[in-house]
């Protein structure tokens, strides 16, 4: 199985014709995902590469192809309003790659998405990828393979690393997910856990964390009461000077609980194996299937 998406996902994709919506497109379609829409504004009636319709808005989309899913490829000025079309028009999981939306924007979003019992992955995200059935956002599908690993991280780059180690390593991957690292996001570490420890083909859990906030703090103790699956967690950051912003926008440390070190310590005092680096992954992983 998979969480989130797997085969029956039909996807339609808000800003299709865009640079980045339009390339990473065509790598959804080349891996299988079943790309049934489009959507630009004011191009309803063209197709993209004589292949995929495009609409002028989602709910037109949703209503002439039954799309279920949406991924945001727009500006991030108009990213939030993409977010709530999506919602509104029907989709059931919206991912929305865009990065630089403002707070702000978030903040008059999120509720409005939750009120309609949409689940939003992101923002600032890589989206999502269950090998061999389907993907959704920007993670390459060649470094990917079926298994029994679920990995869910808030680096885009941490999570083509580690998923990287584990296929060369013969460890395959039921569902990979970025959830993002923006202050305001969608979907959390405990969201996704609680998803890995309800699917049954998911046997280990990988997490991968980073300095700022207190979302891993909180995702090791729903691990410790509700996970039943060995988890292995890394925190990226660990030399990243006191007080200083490094990389993502929720990656700023205010006091001693954002540090690398308590979240590390905190991982171990609740039962999560800890990497010292994303190599120690296979090892670890290993470790907990031969338990």
């Amino acid at each position: 199985m998979s969480i989130f998406i797997n085969r029956d996902t039909r996807l339609v994709v808000q800003g299709i014709t865009g640079r980045d919506g339009s390339f990473h497109t065509r790598q959804m379609i080349e891996y299988g995902t079943a790309v049934v829409a489009g959507v630009t504004p004011g191009k309803g009636g063209q197709t993209f590469e004589g292949k995929v319709p495009i609409f002028n808005t989602v709910a037109d989309a949703v209503a002439a192809t039954g799309a279920n899913t949406a991924v945001i490829y727009v500006p991030p000025g108009l990213a939030a309003g993409a977010i709530a079309e999506a919602a509104d028009a029907g989709t059931r999981l919206v991912v929305c790659i865009t990065e630089g939306i403002p707070v702000v924007d978030m903040m008059r979003v999120i509720p409005f998405v939750r009120e309609k019992n949409v689940r939003l992955l992101g923002p600032n995200c890589p989206g999502l990828i269950s090998p061999g059935q389907t993907k959704v956002g920007i993670i390459p599908g060649q470094i990917c393979a079926p298994g029994r690993v679920g990995l869910v991280s808030r680096s885009g780059t941490l999570t083509y690393e580690v998923v990287n180690q584990l296929t060369k390593a013969g460890i395959g991957q039921t569902t990979c997910v970025g959830i993002g690292g923006d202050p305001i996001i969608g979907t959390n570490f405990i969201d996704t856990l609680a998803a890995f420890q309800a699917d049954p083909d998911t046997h280990a859990i990988v997490m991968m964390g980073e300095i700022g906030g207190t979302d891993e703090q909180k995702a090791a103790a729903f691990v410790k009461a509700s996970v039943t699956k060995p988890v292995i967690g890394f925190i990226a950051g660990q030399t990243a000077p006191p007080g200083r912003r490094m990389g993502h926008a929720g990656a700023i440390i205010s006091g001693s609980s954002g540090t690398a070190v308590e979240k590390m310590a905190a991982f171990r005092e609740h039962g999560i194996a800890v990497m010292e680096r994303p190599a120690d992954v296979v090892r670890l992983v290993r470790e907990a299937f031969n338990k």
